[in-house]
């Protein structure tokens, strides 16, 4: 594939155009702010959760930067690349059917084109715990900044994994 239709279906992703992977929308559990704006909202730090698609019984909590001002307001300003996530057992665990080893469960833009917060789930198998990874990825430059936590599974319920 040439170079140009590479960036073409990456900004399509970016901009959520069909054919790209849509993101689940996180649940706005609240937000507290950071630094006083005149115009448009003020900067501030949102929490929200993410129940994940493939496990039934697991949220998880992330906690993100968001610029106010008048661009933050607009959606223009690009997000800073920190986030923070907290994964927990909220229910009973049933797994709808075999998990992929590694697989990203949730995407969310933070900025209009080039920027998305990302959380991957991966299966430690040998020690029956689900573990989740979040951290950002702009299309030219990402960010090695990066959040992890776990959730055990209880050892009579085998985490089912795809072959």
């Amino acid at each position: 594939m040439r170079p140009h239709a590479l960036a073409m279906l990456a900004l399509c992703a970016a901009l959520g155009l069909p054919g790209a992977a849509q993101a689940a929308a996180g649940e706005k559990i609240g937000t507290v702010d950071t630094a006083f704006q005149w115009l448009g909202r003020d900067h501030d730090i949102i929490v929200e959760a993410y129940d994940d698609p493939g496990v039934q019984g697991v949220t998880c909590y992330v906690s993100r930067a968001r610029i106010g001002g008048i661009k933050g307001t607009l959606g223009l300003a690009e997000d800073r690349a920190e986030a923070s996530i907290a994964c927990r057992q909220v229910g009973p665990i049933s797994f709808p059917e075999p998990l992929k080893k590694q697989e990203e469960v949730f995407s969310e833009r933070m900025s209009i084109l080039f920027k998305r917060l990302r959380i991957v789930r991966m299966v430690d198998a040998p020690r029956n715990t689900l573990v989740y990874l979040t951290y950002s990825e702009k299309l030219i430059d990402g960010s090695p900044q990066n959040s992890v936590t776990a959730v055990p599974v209880d050892r009579v319920q085998p985490i089912p994994v795809r072959k």
